[in-house]
């Protein structure tokens, strides 16, 4: 993601390096393309803000979010209150300091790793904001001086940044975005998420496990509509059970602040609701904005993001974007497939189409993972299916561990017995979908699950339970 400050007109320079591709955006988008581009034999540089490589994943996005669930999980001890009781907890008294202690140290480890992997593949590594000067030389700034370079090809990679609606007062300490959460300087008593899409419901569960009172606002009246409608349901319901308050089919219309300070979020109705920090996610941007686009006969959408064609390449076959820039879906692992397929088309490779059937993993506490279709779909498109379910509570691995509220579910075609969709609500559930994701691609049955042995005890059993349950359902 480039920096916050514009990039000026670049100077005159003798001295222009080329290369046969520049990548901009050292995300997991860019990141692929550079190595992959270099493993073509290619001359590569890839452009980014000295203390931002890694990009947005690393720095304000995946890695440290999803760190910080990770040491909330640890220092309150949640998974463990079936077995101790409801006042368990491993540290007593929580701090902001104790859990970025953790996650600045995941931060520095990926960063180590993105800078070897460009050293060991003789990725050359430029520190600066770049910006077009015509449509195959760009200028770099870097902290003392401004370098041109010409590049044959071209992969914008720059990430995006959280919408910030003119009209909400941000101050990055009471009124904060994504980004922002990350910096506060101490666990408020009670938050205010405003936007009930993924980022937004991971925030609220993660707080809310902190004991944090959380209000969660959204204008849409189902949360994570690309959920299961079962799923959604048992989320809101353990959402509730933590004492997250749901407004949803509300529209906020300002944020304003109260005579102490503390901000009161407004909604058109005009019920407001008062607390110590606001956090404001309903959408995000590609970030173009200082790419000077125009000056390569280029142009960004109202929302910053890039068209391209099914090859990434824009309207200039020798430039090509990536990642969030291109907007949906916008997952760090389908930014990273993106970017290796770009870079092979560049270098006249192949570029198979990315597989429609895209696995998600959604971060709450517990965790959703899904891959294909929901019911509401197959419904909607007059499709016959048939489910089978698992639950935590009839796996032994779910006792061991103390989740007795998990749930697996997979939808197959009751004919041809293929599977359809398969999704998870509980432990591990990022992890356990691939299991039924690479089954689904190969063609496989829900037949496969009921034959094969898996491992006791495990969460995998589960994929078992849900298949004899979805082929009695046949039987009967």
């Amino acid at each position: 993601m480039q920096n916050a400050q514009g990039p000026g007109l670049a100077g005159p320079s003798n001295d222009k390096p080329h290369y046969d591709i520049v990548v901009i955006g050292t995300g997991p988008a860019g990141r692929r393309a550079a190595i992959q581009a270099a493993k073509g034999g290619k001359r590569v540089a890839a452009v980014d803000r000295q203390r931002y490589v890694g990009g947005q994943a690393v720095h304000r996005g995946t890695i440290p979010s999803k760190t910080l669930r990770e040491a909330v999980i640890h220092v309150t001890g949640i998974g463990q209150r079936s077995f101790y009781g409801e006042s368990y907890r491993v540290m007593a008294d929580v701090t902001m300091h104790d859990l970025l202690l953790r996650t600045a140290q995941v931060v520095q480890a990926e960063v180590d790793v993105v800078r070897d992997g460009f050293l060991r593949n003789d990725v050359e590594l430029l520190n600066g904001v770049a910006h077009f000067v015509d449509p195959h030389m760009l200028a770099i700034h870097t902290e003392n001086s401004i370098i041109e370079v010409r590049a044959d090809k071209v992969i914008l990679a720059t990430g995006s940044s959280p919408s910030r609606p003119a009209h909400i007062p941000f101050d990055q300490e009471r009124v904060v975005d994504s980004d922002g959460i990350l910096d506060l300087p101490r666990i408020p008593k009670s938050l205010t998420v405003v936007g009930g899409g993924i980022i937004g419901t991971e925030y609220a569960s993660i707080f809310a496990t902190l004991g944090v009172a959380v209000t969660l606002i959204d204008g849409r009246k189902e949360l994570l509509d690309i959920v299961d409608e079962e799923i959604g349901e048992a989320l809101k319901f353990r959402m509730r059970e933590d004492g997250i308050t749901m407004r949803l089919g509300h529209r906020v219309e300002n944020v304003e602040f109260d005579p102490r300070g503390r901000p009161v979020t407004v909604l058109e109705t005009g019920a407001r609701t008062v607390s110590d920090v606001v956090m404001y996610s309903i959408g995000r941007r590609g970030a173009t904005g200082l790419l000077n686009l125009d000056a390569a006969g280029l142009a960004a959408d109202d929302r910053g993001r890039v068209k391209v064609n099914k090859f990434f390449q824009t309207e200039l076959e020798h430039v090509y974007a990536v990642g969030d820039v291109i907007g949906q879906p916008a997952l760090a692992s389908t930014s990273a497939e993106q970017g290796r397929l770009a870079a092979r088309h560049a270098l006249g490779l192949d570029c198979p189409s990315i597989d429609d059937e895209l696995p998600i993993g959604i971060y709450t506490i517990p965790e959703i993972a899904l891959v294909g279709k929901t019911e509401e779909e197959l419904t909607m498109e007059g499709a016959a299916y048939e489910s089978g379910v698992a639950r935590y509570k009839e796996i032994a691995r779910g006792a061991i561990i103390g989740d007795d509220f998990g749930i697996l579910k997979l939808l197959f075609d009751p004919d041809t017995r293929k599977v359809l969709g398969v999704h998870i609500f509980g432990n591990q559930a990022s992890e356990l979908l691939h299991i039924g994701q690479a089954v689904m691609q190969l063609g496989g049955t829900i037949d496969y699950f009921v034959e094969t042995i898996f491992n006791y005890p495990t969460f995998a059993e589960a994929y078992k339970v849900a298949g004899l349950n979805g082929v009695n359902k046949l039987i009967r």
